[in-house]
This record gives C-alpha cells, structure tokens and sequence, in this order.
C-alpha cells in the first residue's frame, strides 16, 4: 500500500533541537525550539516530547547544546566538565521511570570521560557526533524491529491473512526519533498490506492513543479507528483484534514490562480473550540491573493531567486524583518482546540474557 509522509519528531541543525510539541497534537503542529539544555529539561519534564527512545536522543542533543553553551574563552577544563555534570544531572532529573533517558546520558559520560585528554572544542565535537549517532542508531533500530514484528506476526494468522491490531499509548515516531517501535511494527506490517484495522485505545488521562497514535496513523493513511479505554474488553469479545502490540519504558531482567498505565490492564484481557500481546522496545529499555517490575520506578504525575481534558476542568480541585503515568505487565502476559536484536520468547527470563550477549 501506499503511505503518507513519515512523522519527523525531532529535528537537529547543529546547534539547536526542534521537538514537536506533543501537548498542541492532533489540533496544532508545531515545534518547541530547545537552544539551552533547561530548555530540553522542559521539553522532557513537561511532556513535549515523551516515549522512551525519544527521550533518551532528546537528552543526548541536551548535552550536545550544553557543551555548545559552554564558553571556553579563558575558562578551564575542569569548570567545563563541572558544567557538564550539572547539565547531565538536571536532564537526569527530568523523568524517573524511562530507562533511555539514563541510558543516553551513560552514553555521553563515557565519551566525554574517555576524550578528557582532549581540548574542550574537540570534546564538544566528540559530544555532538555522538548524540548525532545515537538518532541515527535509533532510527534504524525501530527499522530493524519493524522487520523482526513482521515475522513475529506471522504466527498470529499467517502471512496470507490482515491483521487487526490494538495498541495502547503512542509507540510511534513520535515516541522515538523517527519510524517507532510498536507502531514500527504496524507500519511495516502496513507497508506490505498486512492490516486490516488498527484499534487505538484513547490513553487516559494524557490521551497519547486519540491525540498521538491517531494522528501519525491518519500522516500515514493506515486504517484505525479510535475507542474509549473500557472499550477494549468489548472490542476483543467481539473479534475485533487478532493482537495486542504496545511499547515499553523500561523491562526488568524478568521480562516484566513497565508502560504508559493500563497496559497491564489491556494484557490481562487479552491473555483472558487468548490474544497474543506483543511488546515491541529496543534492547537499551532492558534494565538489567533490575530483577522484576516490582522495583521499577512508578512515576506519579500532576493532577491536573486527570482534573482536565485538554485544559477543560472535568473534576473540581477539592476531589483528591491519584495520576501514577506506568503501570508493570507481568512477563507471564507477554507472548514476545520484540527488539532489534530478535524476538525474545518465553522463558523471558533466559531468553533476554542471550540476546544481550
């Protein structure tokens, strides 16, 4: 089939970072220009741009800004490197359950920790390349997991046979630096007419399903159609999804798999309803150092983000909200995660370590 334009997240000129200000989709496009590191810390924090690969190559290019920030006239190596880590430290601060995030910025430590030998505008040149690398890195990554989602399919109706697909939350382009993860698989599946529909589920209360997976869907003319969360259980007893596939945050060494909240949900229903449920992330969401999700991290956010739709006040200030962002689906619910390395089947557990040898 023939699709529209890919969906360009982020864009990098060299010195600044244009990010799509995901809070004004699907009614407004329009970029949020990062020309200081606070200014990435911001567009992280405040949820301009959001998904875990995205996040991690945002705060890779808001170290890059910072080191260009950095005036070098007369200034010595050391106050250089103190300005990094206060750089890195603030963007590390900026949300606690995306793995990525710590993932990327280990990645600029290590550069400029093994170039600190080197002048400070050859430092910043190595810090830029390899923020620049990893973008490219993921892009390509999402490609090869898009291919690896294709063949994992396969098993769910054949190679012959259109699939109607649930995802959950937005795990598209603009969840990463271009392509996606779970809708990476989607697009390649839509790339050789392999879709018959796509179930999107709204996402409340942020509603990354309706305001951001819908809209790359509809740049790129797949077929979707757009349902309220409590939906879901009707739509799968009704046959209306052959699979379940859905992004990750951060996966523990067991496999259990940290997402946007009511993923959990959406897999004990298909689990109950005989529906295969994919994971679809890039082996840097896989937090080794982790033994299950009972010890990742569970952001709390504002709740003003349940109070209001779309800045229109639904719940008045003196009705106590609860807003954690994630929720764990346990391993055991999972039929595969698929990454750019393979698809990692059950035993989750073992099978996570062989692919990351």
């Amino acid at each position: 089939m023939e699709l529209g334009s890919e969906v360009k997240t982020l864009i990098w000129n060299g010195k600044t970072l244009k990010l799509i200000d995901q809070r004004k989709l699907p009614f407004v496009k329009e970029y949020f220009v990062c020309d200081s590191y606070e200014k990435v810390f911001v567009a992280i924090k405040d949820m301009i741009v959001r998904g875990a690969p995205a996040i991690g190559v945002t705060a890779a290019y808001g170290v890059a800004i910072a080191a260009l920030q950095f005036n070098n006239k007369d200034s010595s190596k050391d106050s250089f490197f103190s300005y990094l880590e206060k750089a890195i430290e603030k963007l590390a601060s900026s949300r606690p359950t995306a793995v990525n995030l710590f993932w990327a910025l280990n990645r600029l430590k290590r550069i400029i920790k093994e170039n600190e030998n080197l002048k400070i505008e050859q430092i910043k040149k190595k810090i830029i390349m390899e923020a620049e690398l990893i973008e490219k890195e993921d892009i390509e990554i999402n490609k090869k997991m898009g291919s690896y989602g294709v063949e994992a399919l396969d098993d769910v109706k054949g190679k012959d046979n259109k699939l109607k697909i649930l995802t959950h939350c937005n795990a598209g382009a603009l969840a990463t630096a271009g392509y996606g993860t779970a809708l990476g698989v989607i697009r390649s599946l839509a790339h050789i007419n392999r879709i018959s529909n796509i179930v999107v589920d709204e996402t409340r209360p942020y509603l990354q399903g309706a305001r951001l997976t819908a809209w790359e869907l509809e740049q790129e003319k797949i077929p979707f159609f757009i349902i309220t969360d409590n939906m879901a259980a009707f739509m799968m007893s009704k046959g209306e999804v052959d699979a379940v596939i859905v992004g990750a945050d951060r996966i523990a060494s067991n496999g259990d798999s940290a997402n946007k909240i009511g993923t959990f949900g959406v897999s004990i229903l298909a689990r109950y309803f005989n529906i295969p449920f994919f994971v679809a992330a890039p082996t840097s969401t896989i937090d080794m150092s982790i033994a299950s999700g009972s010890d990742i991290p569970i952001e709390e956010r504002d709740s003003d983000e349940v109070r209001k739709i779309m800045g229109k006040r639904i719940i008045p200030d003196y009705m106590p909200v609860r807003n954690p962002s994630f929720d764990v689906t346990l391993a055991e619910n999972i039929s595969a995660i698929i990454t750019e390395k393979g698809i990692i089947r059950h035993p989750l557990d073992v099978n996570i370590r062989k692919v990351l040898i």
